[in-house]
């Protein structure tokens, strides 16, 4: 079993999988081929993926890698600051490198999820800070309400 590595509040700059490998040896802990597939999973298909989804692909080429394995993997990543969880409506949780983490406006009639840059948030980011001492977390951050198809659906 891994030792679980240290937590880290504050993201790194990893461009590529072995960026990625270099800063868990760094902080302690091993490199795994099973480590190994889920980074060239998150590397290699942008975008939301669900751990189930995560371990389909590692599954691919590692039939014998457990669910919980990817699952610990994708919680020590977290915790080095490479890789973030969202939470996009009623489904689980999904993981994507913490690079490219940013808002999400999510429908909660069709599940659609649609990246919101950051900037949006700017100004409710410092009122939050300003006003009651928060610091919002736009890694993990979603708002809910009706996309443009099917408000129009709504009105119609």
């Amino acid at each position: 079993m891994s030792r679980s590595l240290p937590v880290h509040d504050h993201l790194h700059e990893v461009h590529t999988v072995e960026d990625v490998l270099a800063l868990v040896r760094e902080h302690g802990g091993r490199v795994t081929s099973s480590r190994r597939l889920l980074l060239e999973a998150l590397f290699e298909g942008p975008g939301h993926h669900t751990a189930e989804e995560l371990a389909g692909t590692v599954q691919a080429h590692a039939p014998d890698v457990a669910l919980s394995t990817v699952y610990r993997n994708l919680d020590e990543l977290e915790k080095l600051g490479v890789v973030v969880h969202s939470h996009l409506g009623h489904g689980p949780a999904t993981y994507h490198l913490a690079a490219g983490a940013h808002c999400h406006f999510v429908c909660q009639d069709c599940g659609t999820a649609v990246e919101a840059p950051d900037e949006l948030f700017t100004g409710l980011a410092g009122a939050a800070m300003d006003r009651f001492g928060f610091e919002i977390d736009t890694r993990h951050f979603a708002i809910f309400g009706r996309c443009a198809d099917c408000r129009k659906g709504l009105t119609t």
